[in-house]
C-alpha cells in the first residue's frame, strides 16, 4: 500500500472538517481523527495548522511503537502538542494518554488518529471516556476533490431554507464514473481503469493481511474475502445475515463477527431504522451501506465503468454515494444529526432521514436526470406522517432544482458536494 501510494504524491486538498478539528484542540484535550485506511487523516495532520506544528509520531514505525509498549510517557517529553497516529496498536499507550491528561489537565494536547474506530473498541472507549472527542474523516466529497468549500444544504433545509429554482451547469452530473473510481484521495491521480484496479486490489490486499490481522484473529482469509463480496452485492439494501450466511457457507455468528470488523475499520456502516410511529409497522432491520463506492464496486466484480450502468447494483451504490455526502455534511453541524432510513413493513421506503434535535430531513434518492411530481410520492407521506419535517429531498443526476411541494425540493446531487450552485 505504502508502495502505490508513494507513486501518486498528490497536491494536498483540503478537507471540510478542518476547521472543526482546529476549534476542538483548542477546547478539548484529546482529539480523536478516525476513518478508513487511505481517507487522508495523516496527510490533513500533516499539512493544516496547527497539527503541522506538532510533534507527529506513527506507531507505523516499530520504534514508536516499541516504545509506545515500554515507556510510552517519553514519546511526549519535550512536547506539549502531539499527534500519534495508528494508534489502535497500542491499548497501553491511550492507557498512558488518560493518566498524563488527568495529571496535567490543560497542559498538553493530543491528536489521536487511527484507522479503527476507537468509539466501537470497548477498552479504548473506556480509557478516553470524558476526556476526548470524537471525529471520523471520510473519503473525499466532490468539491473537496475541486477545491471548493462546503456549501450545506442540510445545515439550511433544518432551517428552513430552500434553494431557489433554476438549473446547474457541471461537468460531474453523471455520478457513474465517480462511482465506480471511488472517493479515496489517492484516486485522484490515477487516470486509467487499470491503474485504478490495481489500487483496489492493494488496498484490499493490505487490509486482509495487516490491518485485519492486527485487530482480530481471522480463522480464513478467503472465507473474510467472500462475505465481504456477499456484503458488497448488497449495498444499499436492508441487512440479513441469516441470507449472507446461507449464501457463503459461513455461519452466521461468523459473519455477524466479520462484520462488526468491517464497522471497526470504518470500510462499512449499518445504518439504523428509525423506527418512531404510532400508526405503522415499521422494519427494525439496518441498512448495508460501504464507506466508499468504489471499494463496493470493485468487490462485486463490475472491473468496468460500462458494466456498472445497467446493473442491479447500480441504484445501491449511488445510494452510498449520496450517504457519503450526506455523513461529511452531517458532521459538519453541531451537534451531529443523525441518520437513518425508513421503511415500513409493506414497503414504503424513505431511503435517509437526518435527525437533529426534534426536526427531521427527509431523503429520496433518484438515479434519474428528470424529476418527477410523482418520485416525491414517498417523501410526501414521510411529511404527512411526521409533522416534525421540516423538508424533504428528492436528490437526482439531473441538472434542475424543481419545488414539488411546499416543503419538498428536488436537487441536482452536485449540489451535496458543493458544486453547481
Amino acid at each position: 500500500m505504502n508502495e502505490i501510494h508513494s507513486q501518486h504524491e498528490l497536491k494536498y486538498k483540503k478537507r471540510w472538517l478542518t476547521p472543526l478539528l482546529r476549534c476542538a484542540s483548542q477546547e478539548h484535550p484529546i482529539v480523536v481523527l478516525t476513518g478508513a485506511r487511505q481517507v487522508g487523516k495523516s496527510t490533513l495532520l500533516k499539512n493544516e495548522s496547527p497539527f503541522a506544528s506538532w510533534k507527529y509520531l506513527t506507531l507505523d514505525d516499530y520504534d514508536v511503537f516499541t516504545q509506545a509498549q515500554r515507556d510510552p510517557a517519553a514519546l511526549w517529553a519535550g512536547a506539549d502538542k502531539i499527534v500519534l497516529d495508528e494508534v489502535q496498536k497500542s491499548a497501553r499507550l491511550l492507557e498512558a494518554v488518560k493518566v498524563e491528561v488527568d495529571a496535567n489537565r490543560g497542559k498538553r494536547r493530543f491528536v489521536l488518529s487511527g484507522s479503527a474506530n476507537l468509539l466501537l473498541m470497548k477498552q479504548v472507549s473506556e480509557s478516553l471516556a470524558g476526556r476526548a472527542v470524537y471525529f471520523a474523516l471520510n473519503p473525499m466529497t466532490l468539491g473537496e476533490m475541486n477545491d471548493l468549500p462546503p456549501q450545506n444544504m442540510i445545515d439550511a433545509l433544518f432551517k428552513g431554507e430552500f434553494p431557489a429554482e433554476g438549473e446547474v451547469t457541471s461537468a460531474f452530473l453523471d455520478p457513474l464514473p465517480l462511482m465506480w473510481k471511488g472517493f479515496m484521495p489517492s484516486l485522484l491521480a490515477l487516470e486509467t481503469t487499470a491503474a485504478t484496479l490495481r489500487w483496489w486490489e492493494g488496498y484490499i490486499a493490505t487490509y486482509l493481511e495487516r490491518d485485519l490481522r492486527q485487530l482480530s484473529q481471522i480463522d480464513s482469509l478467503p472465507d473474510f474475502r467472500r462475505v465481504m463480496t456477499a456484503l458488497a452485492l448488497r449495498c444499499g439494501k436492508i441487512l440479513n445475515q441469516t441470507e449472507v450466511a446461507h449464501d457463503t457457507g459461513i455461519s452466521q455468528s461468523t459473519v455477524h463477527r466479520y462484520i462488526n470488523l468491517l464497522e471497526t475499520t470504518n470500510l462499512m456502516e449499518r445504518l439504523p431504522a428509525y423506527t418512531v410511529n404510532r400508526t405503522k409497522r415499521l422494519l427494525k432491520s439496518p441498512k448495508l451501506l460501504w464507506s466508499d463506492a468504489g471499494l463496493a464496486t470493485f468487490l462485486s466484480g463490475y472491473f468496468a465503468p460500462e458494466t456498472l450502468r445497467n446493473s442491479p447494483a447500480v441504484g445501491g451504490l449511488f445510494e452510498t454515494v449520496i450517504y457519503h455526502h450526506l455523513n461529511v455534511l452531517a458532521q459538519l453541524i453541531t451537534p451531529k444529526p443523525r441518520l437513518f432510513y425508513w421503511r415500513t413493513t409493506t414497503g414504503q421506503e424513505v431511503d435517509f432521514v437526518l435527525e437533529w434535535g426534534r426536526k427531521l430531513v427527509a431523503v429520496e434518492v433518484k438515479l434519474s436526470n428528470k424529476p418527477k411530481f410523482a418520485d416525491a410520492e414517498i417523501l410526501r407521506v414521510f411529511l404527512n406522517d411526521y409533522p416534525e419535517a421540516v423538508a424533504g429531498l428528492l436528490v437526482h443526476t439531473g441538472k434542475e432544482i424543481k419545488r414539488l411541494h411546499e416543503k419538498i425540493v428536488a436537487v441536482p446531487w452536485v449540489l451535496l458536494g458543493g458544486m453547481g450552485g
